[in-house]
Parts: C-alpha cells; sequence; structure tokens
C-alpha cells in the first residue's frame, strides 16, 4: 500500500530542525552597521516579505511577514526579541512566528567584526524550527531557502549602509 496522506483538517504533526550559518561583508564601518541592525524601520526595508515591524517593548518587536517555502505560502505574525546584545560586536535574537500553515521558532546569532578598508563582517548563525504543514510540505527546502532569504537580507543591509546618513 502506498503511503499515506493526511486528509483535510487532519493534524501536521511533522517537525523541522536544522542548523544554518553563513557571513557577509557590509561596506560600512562596524559602528554604522551595528546602528542600523537596531533599527526596526531598517530592519522591516531588509527582512525579505516584512510588511510592519514595531518596537513592542525594550528589545522586542512584533512584525508581520509574508513567507514562501516551496509550495506553502503563509502570513505570518512574529515576535522577535533580542535576548543578548553586546555592542557593537555580538546581538542573539529569537522569533516566534505562527500562521495557518505552521509555527516557526528560531535563534540566530550575528557577529560583527571590522574587516580591511573600514568594512564589517557578519558571522552568522541560526537554529529554525518549523512545526505543522509548513515542516510537512516545506521541510526539505528550509535549509536553501533560509540561505536565499539571508543573502536578500545582507544585500539589503549593504543598500542601507551606503545610504547617506541623515541627522
Amino acid at each position: 500500500m502506498g503511503a499515506a496522506f493526511p486528509t483535510r483538517g487532519a493534524p501536521f504533526s511533522r517537525r523541522c530542525f536544522l542548523q544554518v550559518q553563513g557571513s557577509h561583508t557590509i561596506n560600512a564601518p562596524q559602528e554604522k552597521v551595528w546602528a542600523l541592525l537596531q533599527d526596526p524601520d531598517v530592519l522591516a526595508r531588509c527582512v525579505p516579505g516584512v510588511t510592519e515591524m514595531v518596537a513592542s517593548g525594550p528589545d522586542q518587536y512584533n512584525a508581520v511577514l509574508n513567507v514562501a517555502v516551496g509550495p506553502v505560502k503563509g502570513k505570518f505574525q512574529a515576535k522577535v526579541t533580542i535576548t543578548d546584545r553586546q555592542p557593537p560586536q555580538q546581538m542573539t535574537l529569537s522569533i516566534d512566528a505562527k500562521s495557518p500553515t505552521g509555527i516557526v521558532t528560531a535563534t540566530g546569532t550575528l557577529k560583527l567584526s571590522e574587516v580591511e578598508g573600514g568594512k564589517t563582517q557578519i558571522d552568522w548563525e541560526g537554529e529554525p524550527k518549523l512545526r505543522g504543514m509548513l515542516a510537512t510540505l516545506a521541510g526539505r527546502l528550509i535549509g536553501g531557502i533560509t540561505q536565499q532569504q539571508a543573502d536578500v537580507f545582507f544585500a539589503n543591509l549593504d543598500k542601507e549602509a551606503s545610504q547617506p546618513q541623515t541627522a
């Protein structure tokens, strides 16, 4: 007999856990990059799919984002909390996001260091965990998509860093 597929309304209990990491260089000094990473308006422009990001307390933000992972699309309500801030070198954050298609929880760390030419290297690592239909249908794709989304985020951050500073 073939594989059983859940019927409409059946619970999706699959979970997907993985680790991702990378490194990106931003064409700006470390202090400027750090300041950009603290600005929710900048983050809203840099994070792919974000339609809203508002500070909800010290080191806490609420965000709305549209995400498509393979065949699964969803509008996620997310809570982002910075759990460890060591200016201007490191920050750790946690994300809890929910939508009808699934739940994503993640922790991530960004480590900034000055490199030659007044640039900043950001080494990052994260552990996204998916549950629900999102994990069932898109679990195998999430590693590549996470890397792709990180590339877009850091390219957007690099563009933000190249903008003249306003007083």
